[in-house]
């Protein structure tokens, strides 16, 4: 017995000591990559021209494409900018980060589609936790009540893309992500009936988008008047059946994000099913680094999608604030595997991709358009996982 209790000592003993070299060689890999991203964001402010956006680099044609500021991603560049200078404190940055949320004001009246979220939380929501500039929450509570102007009342839900012969009023899972701009301001200023909306709209989602096994269709067609489902599609994805990698990152980090705000148990619940079917999925690859869809054909060979990883181990580390002791272990270990991968094979050579810190990224498959890319979310969510590593598990 007493030897037993002893083993079990060193044991323990052992464990405690690996976990904190593993421990300290994250800290490394945070450190060495936040400087890394400084020094690339350094050359990409050299070459995006000055009333545009980066939106992505295609290696395969050595071209930079850049975006106005109604596209859908453009807030990411300031909101990484952002999450940059929080972490090295560089001049430089700090001076882009400024300079570029001049030119993404105006987007706080966009109502052209759901994503104003993306486009003035992702980059106003960083600068005001960092500089609580009045002048920034200012604009975040104006386009949280711009956003509300898609909410059809007999959807239950906020109308993603506007009617086209596609489809009539689409909801696409990626709107859950827009919900953190309704959320934050109606805690911060805002009216409650923000709230109300974002918690319609996940209610409506959480009861129409996914599957029994977690998964989830990315978009789903609605009567507006009446709420009737149309039709459900999978519009980036492989097949209406099958689970489009970004999609379900987009439903385990909108969920998690809710629960956050509401500690409504249903979403927390959620957020666990997704994170069971993305983590237990046999297609997902060793490294956690997602194939574009889950359900792609030409698996091994299909193109992965870094952009999916990078969210997901953003939301991985956030659901581990929620969860109990194993699941919170899992979670961050699944999270940590993801970050270690994407540094070390999926991160750009340096002075490399126009200034992009991750390649191999996919937006949109089945419409031929940026495969293989790096893409300017994929830097936002890695930046955004660097840092919660760093305040949430290195604390």
């Amino acid at each position: 017995m007493k030897r037993f209790f002893q083993s079990g000592i060193v044991a323990g003993l052992m464990c405690c000591f690996l976990n904190a070299g593993a421990q300290k060689d994250m800290r490394a890999l945070i450190r060495k990559d936040e400087a890394f991203a400084a020094s690339q964001y350094k050359l990409l402010m050299k070459n995006v021209p000055a009333d545009k956006m980066p939106q992505n680099y295609d290696p395969a044609k050595d071209q930079l494409v850049a975006s106005a500021t109604d596209w859908w991603t453009s807030g990411f560049y300031p909101g990484t900018l952002w999450l940059i200078y929080k972490a090295t404190k560089d001049p430089q940055i700090l001076a882009e980060a400024k300079k570029r949320l001049v030119l993404e004001e105006p987007i706080q009246y966009y109502t052209g589609n759901h994503d104003i979220g993306f486009m003035i939380f992702c980059s106003f929501g960083n600068a005001y936790a960092i500089t609580k500039d009045p002048r920034y929450k200012k604009v975040i509570l104006t386009a949280a009540e711009t956003a509300t102007k898609r909410y059809k009342p007999g959807m239950k839900a906020i109308q993603s893309w506007n009617k086209s012969k596609k489809f009539n009023a689409p909801v696409i899972i990626d709107n859950m992500m827009n919900l953190e701009l309704l959320e934050w301001a109606s805690r911060n200023g805002g009216s409650k009936r923000l709230a109300e909306i974002a918690e319609n709209h996940a209610n409506t989602t959480l009861k129409n988008h996914f599957r029994p096994d977690g998964s989830s269709y990315h978009a789903v067609d609605y009567d507006t008047a009446t709420g009737a489902v149309l039709k459900k599609v999978t519009h980036q994805g492989y097949a209406d059946e099958s689970a489009w990698a970004r999609g379900q990152a987009w439903g385990l980090y909108g969920y998690t994000m809710m629960y956050r705000f509401t500690k409504k148990p249903e979403y927390l619940a959620q957020a666990h099913k997704i994170a069971a079917f993305i983590l237990n999925h046999p297609n997902l690859p060793k490294d956690k680094v997602p194939y574009w869809d889950f359900n792609a054909p030409d698996i091994p060979d299909a193109p992965r999608d870094v952009s999916a990883a990078a969210v997901m181990a953003s939301a991985l580390l956030e659901l581990a604030q929620y969860s109990n002791q194993k699941q919170k272990a899992a979670y961050i270990a699944d999270a940590a595997i993801m970050i270690r991968s994407m540094s070390a094979r999926y991160k750009s050579q340096p002075g490399g991709s126009k200034g992009f810190i991750l390649t191999q990224s996919v937006g949109h498959l089945p419409g031929k358009s940026e495969v293989n890319v790096s893409l300017s979310y994929a830097d936002y969510y890695y930046m955004e996982a660097l840092e919660r590593y760093k305040e949430w598990i290195l604390k």
